[in-house]
């Protein structure tokens, strides 16, 4: 199966501005802070450190007790500040598409502990380096484009994808998703029930 950057019917679409809609009355409005806060400070320091990293790992509720974590807390904050501010440069850069930004960031991180495999941590630094262009990638948001009829590997390169996938979705965007960023996207295919979605593909 290769990846497709379709688009989906009203039906798909519904559905996710309800989901959108269910993750605004459920997290409420502070939730978010510890993203909005790292994302501010990356904004005024250009990069972000270790602390702003312990902060994304607790926000995204992923573990910390692992090599990589002691790996990366053995490393220099100024090496992961270089690294981080090579990242925030690349998805920033408004010249190339978004998928290409999420590429060349994704590739800035990689020789960081902790971000060598998997995206879930690494696009949640992205995304905190530029909130307006990157999303959060996540199984379920993965799950949830499958489920809509727009299949995602997950060969080398994949957050690049995933970014191009959700890219296309909203050029094609019906009212009031026409005004979403990525980021809405991700929180919208983060919430869509498991198999809700059928295959509404257009």
């Amino acid at each position: 199966m290769t990846d497709q950057t379709g688009t989906i019917g009203s039906n798909g679409w519904q559905r996710l501005i309800a989901a959108r809609e269910v993750y605004t009355r459920s997290a409420g409005v502070h939730y978010d802070e510890v993203l909005d806060h790292v994302a501010q400070r990356a904004q005024s320091e250009g990069s972000l450190g270790k602390a702003d990293i312990g902060a994304l790992l607790l926000w995204k509720r992923l573990r910390a007790d692992t090599r990589w974590a002691s790996a990366l807390m053995a490393t220099a904050d100024a090496d992961v500040r270089r690294a981080t501010a090579a990242a925030m440069t690349a998805v920033l850069d408004a010249s190339v598409s978004r998928s290409e930004a999420a590429r060349a960031g994704r590739a800035a991180l990689t020789g960081l502990p902790g971000f060598t495999r998997g995206d879930a941590l690494a696009s949640t630094v992205l995304t905190a380096a530029a909130p307006g262009r990157m999303a959060v990638y996540d199984s379920r948001a993965h799950t949830a484009l499958r489920s809509l009829g727009i299949p995602l590997t997950h060969a080398s390169g994949r957050y690049s994808r995933y970014i191009a996938a959700l890219d296309h979705l909203l050029t094609h965007a019906p009212t009031p998703a026409d005004a979403w960023t990525p980021r809405d996207l991700d929180i919208a295919l983060y919430c869509l029930p498991p198999n809700s979605a059928g295959m509404d593909s257009a």
